[in-house]
């Protein structure tokens, strides 16, 4: 890869002495935040902001081997650059900070409406953290999040979330040994030593699990033989989908989705505007037979979602998509030999029937097909006792863990 023709602005500091946050009818102001270090916290309020926020990164992650580059177009709706629906019920404030002419940090204060109706509380959410290892950059932005949520009457913050748990979230903090897999998140390691100095405690672990096709001959045979009896006993049928059904069956998984999850840890439905936001967008991304539908009478009871692990040509076209990373991107996928399964649901009434063993036998079978050497299961929660113990008899190997963190007043 390389950063030629990429670059952060060094050459234009901040400029702002105060800024006005509305909240109600009122005008709170805010001094950016300052350290001995004469570092300078300033919202991010234009277009050449909006790009030394995005470009930072690249800087930032010069030379490391195992960063992929976000895709540009997909990072700035994430960020509310370009309006994304998930901004239709939540609000977010980016941040640079600077120390003298130079970008040395970056982070974003949200609040996600949908999570504070969900789970009745007031929590401000933070994300899109970067900063070079210095516990001065890091605590003045995270003191920026602090006062903006303190001005919106909210003192409970949990991250990182990019911008939501819908999306990427968590800190990288044990498997630095790889790249990362698509869409998830990736960071320096001293990173949780940043966020712990602010103090930031571990709320819930997020793990990632390989699984090899060569362990494939290694797995207890009753677990076929269970997903056999179950698809005999209860009529269940499997199918993929096609060019013609594709938007309604990604959208259908998303209600599938949003049907199997509540009462999981930080889970907020994802309401229908953002969820045909998202089929549209990843339409040309997903292989049709490696949708597995499982059905019984005519209706859709089930669904596994797999990505191809798109970041080896994510990074071949440095996160550009235009004029000819598409292109790319789409005609390069045969070459992929990773898949990253992002989730296997089931509507409630149906979970004791063994719908997710049918769907996962019926996976296998056309992942073989493709050619695919290696799988990922992320993200599982620690607290889904019943996922990782199903994982771990299934001989996946637990390769990375991610962390999100909560902070409350002193």
């Amino acid at each position: 890869m390389t950063n030629q023709g990429l670059f952060v602005n060094m050459s234009r500091p901040g400029s702002l002495n105060n800024w006005q946050a509305r909240s109600g009818n009122s005008v709170i102001h805010w001094q950016p935040v300052m350290n001995q270090s004469a570092i300078r916290v300033v919202p991010v309020q234009n277009r050449t902001d909006q790009k030394d926020f995005v470009r930072f990164a690249w800087a930032h992650y010069a030379g490391d081997p195992h960063w992929v580059p976000p895709l540009i177009t997909n990072q700035r709706e994430l960020l509310n650059f370009k309006h994304h629906p998930f901004y239709d019920n939540a609000e977010i404030q980016t941040f640079l900070a600077w120390r003298g002419q130079q970008i040395v940090g970056r982070i974003a204060a949200i609040v996600d409406h949908g999570h504070n109706q969900a789970h009745d509380e007031k929590r401000g959410m933070w994300g899109f953290f970067e900063s070079i290892d210095d516990t001065g950059v890091s605590r003045a932005l995270f003191s920026a999040v602090q006062q903006w949520h303190a001005a919106r009457g909210i003192t409970l913050m949990r991250g990182p979330m990019n911008p939501a748990m819908n999306h990427e979230c968590g800190l990288l903090v044990e498997g630095f040994h790889s790249r990362p897999t698509f869409l998830m998140t990736y960071n320096k390691p001293y990173y949780e030593k940043l966020v712990l100095d602010f103090g930031f405690t571990k709320s819930q672990n997020l793990f990632s699990f390989i699984g090899r096709v060569n362990m494939l001959d290694s797995l207890d045979p009753k677990l076929g033989q269970i997903a056999d009896m179950a698809q005999e006993r209860f009529g269940i049928t499997v199918r993929g989908t096609d060019k013609k059904r594709l938007s309604k069956d990604v959208e259908e998984f998303l209600r599938v989705y949003n049907l199997a999850l509540p009462g999981t840890w930080g889970f907020v439905p994802m309401a229908d505007a953002e969820a045909k936001h998202v089929a549209k967008g990843l339409k040309l991304l997903i292989v049709p037979n490696l949708v597995r539908i499982a059905e019984f009478e005519g209706r859709v009871i089930g669904m596994v979602f797999v990505m191809l692990d798109y970041n080896p040509v994510i990074k071949a076209i440095d996160g550009r998509l235009f004029p000819f990373g598409f292109l790319r991107l789409l005609f390069g996928r045969k070459k992929l030999k990773r898949i990253r399964l992002i989730s296997t649901n089931v509507v409630p009434e149906f979970q004791r029937w063994g719908v997710a063993m049918v769907l996962m036998k019926s996976l296998v079978k056309e992942a073989l097909d493709w050619g695919f050497e290696e799988g990922e299961f992320s993200w599982v929660l620690e607290s889904n006792l019943l996922s990782r113990q199903t994982l771990e008899r299934g001989g996946a190997l637990l390769d990375k863990t991610y962390r999100i963190y909560d902070w409350t007043p002193a």
